[in-house]
């Protein structure tokens, strides 16, 4: 019977590592720890110790609480042009996004920081095992599959740029001189082994106040980096109350401010509050371009409410008089005629973990001589609206992660997130409103077409016209329309819990991958 929890998660290699914790009677919390330190072995591009991340929590005894482990600034400002800083360009095939890498782009990384607090607070099994299973996989190698060496080809300049990156994940095959890792060839991380054995040794410590800060530091100063030993030996784990909303008869539990993730789901959700969302056909024009709309209204808020001077969004988004406004601004246009991996566990004894994990797309850099790839979270556009260089120092960044839990009313549990930059929300209000509004499982929810809007730009997945001709389909638009399943509009890896036991479903834009014991 199986009876022991769930996981999903952006890779299978990353589930067997969970579900191995589990099996050994660790809890929800152990195995997502063990999840994040394998998924640094196996979605190298996606998940790394050199980057940062949530944690939002439901322990057995009724406590909910988000971990905020995500990069911040460093302590020091220079002039753009005395840092290592420049642009590459990612080609996703239907569409490009620009992103800044070099020393320059690196912020002060919270995941090792993050999951030794998580461990301390949370967990029950020894530090040792749960990292054991990354450290063999770290040794004997992970083989790439087809969505991993899409990835890497997608942002190939970033890992062709540093030969100590390149010679990592260059490929070994014949007269291929320099392209990456292809599918079915494996990658062996040998230095990460190490490191990762060295930290269940000395702690978090080695990362903050030993070699491998000191060597961060160094290169930064030598090679037009801003982090300092200052920057490491300050930096802390933030522990924070949920943002709680209540939507049609469930409770959800999500990210809150300082980041913009999940206020602006919470946003949305409260604009759709309005509608009664189930009586619109799904994926019919109405039902999207009602989505197109809080979409879009979701942007402006956003906008209204961060000044110039690059504050974070604030909870008064969801002020009353302030929905009130952009409800009727959606009434009066609607008419019923519409870098990031994400880890969900839940376990037996009723802990729930939603772990969103990001490291950027990577700086092209790697600590010397420890195998992590830092970030790049200050080249990101997305986590710095108002330009580049404009952020304030010793600042935690904002970011749109927002791993989520969910009760409804006969206490059936849920734990999801998404990763995928700007359209994390997007990804997340869509299969919310899946699951809530139309009462999907978790497959159908997450198997459902999906659109974004930014920019005034509609991004359209195949198939979200089928039920009607493309010319209907949220007339007025600038559309762009893609053929297939993409990586673009994010990866929702989602496990439940209800009457019927334990499920769980991986995204498959990301290589999802589930496991029900």
């Amino acid at each position: 019977m199986k009876n022991k929890g769930a996981i999903a998660c952006g890779h299978p290699e990353t589930a067997k590592a969970a579900a191995q914790i589990l099996n050994e009677g660790g809890n929800a919390f152990d195995a997502v720890i063990s999840a994040h330190l394998a998924a640094c072995v196996a979605e190298p591009i996606l998940s790394s110790l050199g980057g940062g991340g949530f944690l939002t929590a439901h322990t057995a005894e009724g406590q909910n609480i988000v971990y905020d482990f995500f990069a911040h600034t460093p302590h020091v400002k220079r002039p753009l042009t005395e840092i290592d800083f420049y642009p590459i360009t990612a080609d996703f095939g239907e569409t490009t996004q620009e992103f800044h890498i070099g020393m320059g782009s690196i912020a002060t990384p919270g995941s090792v920081r993050g999951i030794f607090n998580i461990h301390k607070d949370l967990g029950s099994l020894p530090f040792s095992l749960i990292a054991e299973p990354a450290i063999k996989l770290a040794k004997a190698g992970v083989e790439i599959n087809s969505f991993q060496a899409y990835i890497l080809d997608v942002i190939k300049p970033i890992y062709q740029h540093d030969h100590t990156c390149f010679d990592i994940f260059k490929s070994l095959i014949p007269n291929s001189e320099r392209k990456l890792l292809q599918s079915g060839e494996t990658l062996k991380c040998l230095d990460l082994a190490d490191t990762l054995e060295e930290l269940v040794k000395e702690g978090e410590q080695l990362f903050y106040e030993g070699e491998i800060a000191e060597s961060i530091v160094k290169a930064c100063r030598e090679n037009g980096g801003l982090l300092s030993l200052a920057d490491f030996k300050n930096y802390k784990v933030v522990k924070r109350e949920p943002l709680s909303l209540s939507y049609r008869d469930y409770r959800i539990f999500t990210n809150p401010p300082p980041s913009s993730g999940g206020i602006l789901v919470a946003f949305a959700l409260s604009l759709l509050k309005a509608f009664n969302v189930n009586e619109i056909v799904n994926q019919t024009s109405s039902y999207f371009e009602l989505l197109t709309l809080i979409m879009k209204m979701s942007n402006k808020a956003r906008l209204d409410t961060e000044s110039k001077q690059y504050t974070e969004i604030g909870q008064h988004i969801l002020d009353e008089a302030f929905l009130q406004r952009y409800r009727k601004e959606v009434a009066d246009n609607f008419s019923f005629s519409r870098g990031t991996t994400q880890i969900s566990v839940i376990d037996s004894y009723g802990n729930i973990a939603s772990l969103t994990t990001s490291n950027g797309e990577g700086s092209s850099y790697i600590a010397p001589g420890s195998g992590i790839i830092l970030n790049n979270m200050l080249g990101e556009e997305d986590l710095n609206p108002h330009g580049f260089n404009h952020w304030r120092v010793n600042q935690r960044i904002s970011s749109m992660m927002a791993p989520t839990i969910l009760f409804d009313d006969k206490q059936n549990a849920y734990s999801l997130g998404s990763g995928g930059s700007n359209r994390i929300r997007s990804a997340i209000l869509q299969a919310l409103v899946q699951l809530i509004d139309y009462q999907q499982d978790l497959h159908a929810a997450i198997e459902c077409p999906r659109i974004h809007y930014e920019n005034d730009l509609l991004s359209v997945e195949y198939g979200a016209s089928n039920k009607e001709a493309p010319d209907d389909f949220c007339k007025g638009e600038k559309k762009e329309y893609w053929n297939a399943r993409n990586l673009f509009f994010g990866g929702v890896h989602a496990v439940c819990s209800t009457k019927n036991g334990f499920d769980g479903k991986g995204d498959p834009r990301r290589g999802g991958a589930a496991i029900i014991l």
